[in-house]
């Protein structure tokens, strides 16, 4: 930074006309609202693995986890800068806004990969450093540089990258893969198509005036809602999966029974409606799967750590 002022309120200096960026400008690089999800289901991961972990390498992993969390946000934002600055929705973030550039967000992005990955390798173990690496790589390069601008399938296999972090939990605990880890991680997976095609359906013009292959854009609203039942009806099938094996329960199923009643009415009616239906309302059906989309999530993996800490007691910790 040189010694020119800049104006306090706006921070822009009058010599260069340049913004100085605030910590807050690259922190948002890191897309928080994303990375919280990261952390939360990477946490759940850790916690209702079979194995206990000293509480210095469990926080300090999930720390790790969050880094390479937000090391791949400032990826996919140096990488789609071109996209988001003709998407209203996006054109506000920090590198069509000007507050941040495409250099500084790529620097970021890979110095925090790799501290991220060595780091969880050291406190944890190779195999949590690994597929936190693989998620990386997957998220960046699979996802957002491929099949993000090639196939109106990529929110179906680029999901993958958002399912990974509960696997890591897991395999930071327990060194490895199972089962339960493996649910975990496919719950995620068939969650994000029915979530994001909800988003898709009220934000079509976005899509379409950035290129970007969106199952909307190439198939039509019609044929994102029937994707979107068909789609649900298979999370139905892993959300009560997962239920069966060792970290569910009758805390879980109940949550989990509830939830994939009333996402499979919000999926049917989102099915049932036109395009004339949907404009009429504002998108008030395919708005109201999306917040549900959320909800159903957490949920879920709330209810498996209730039923963790619950498991002292049926086995007798009384």
């Amino acid at each position: 930074m040189s010694d020119a002022s800049f104006d306090n309120k706006t921070r822009i200096c009058p010599q260069t006309g340049l913004y100085e960026a605030q910590f807050g400008d690259y922190f948002e690089l890191l897309k928080p609202r994303v990375m919280s999800l990261v952390v939360f289901t990477a946490f759940v991961g850790l916690l209702v693995a079979p194995v206990g972990v000293n509480p210095m390498v469990a926080l300090a992993s999930i720390l790790f986890i969050a880094l390479g969390g937000g090391a791949s946000g400032a990826l996919n934002m140096w990488y789609d800068a071109d996209i988001d600055r003709k998407m209203k929705r996006t054109r506000s973030r920090p590198i069509p806004s000007g507050r941040v550039t495409e250099g500084e967000a790529f620097a970021i992005g890979i110095s925090l990969s790799v501290f991220a990955v060595v780091m969880l390798s050291l406190a944890a173990n190779l195999m949590a450093g690994a597929l936190l690496a693989f998620t990386i790589f997957f998220y960046v390069v699979i996802y957002t540089m491929w099949l993000k601008r090639w196939t109106p399938q990529n929110i179906v296999i680029g999901g993958a990258a958002g399912a990974f972090p509960p696997m890591i939990g897991w395999a930071v605990a327990t060194g490895g893969m199972s089962v339960e880890s493996v649910l975990m991680f496919a719950l995620t997976l068939a969650w994000t198509p029915p979530h994001f095609w909800a988003l898709a359906l009220f934000t079509k013009g976005d899509y379409a005036n950035a290129g970007v292959p969106m199952l909307t854009v190439t198939h039509g609203r019609k044929a994102t809602r029937a994707h979107i039942l068909g789609y649900t009806v298979a999370l139905v099938g892993v959300s009560i999966a997962l239920g069966l094996t060792s970290i569910g329960g009758p805390v879980y199923m109940v949550v989990a029974t509830v939830l994939n009643l009333l996402f499979l009415r919000g999926a049917w009616a989102v099915w049932r409606r036109t395009d004339a239906d949907s404009d009429a309302d504002k998108h008030a059906a395919e708005r109201g799967l999306f917040k549900l989309s959320l909800l159903y999530l957490f949920l879920h993996y709330g209810a498996l750590l209730i039923e963790a800490s619950l498991k002292p007691f049926e086995m007798g910790g009384w």
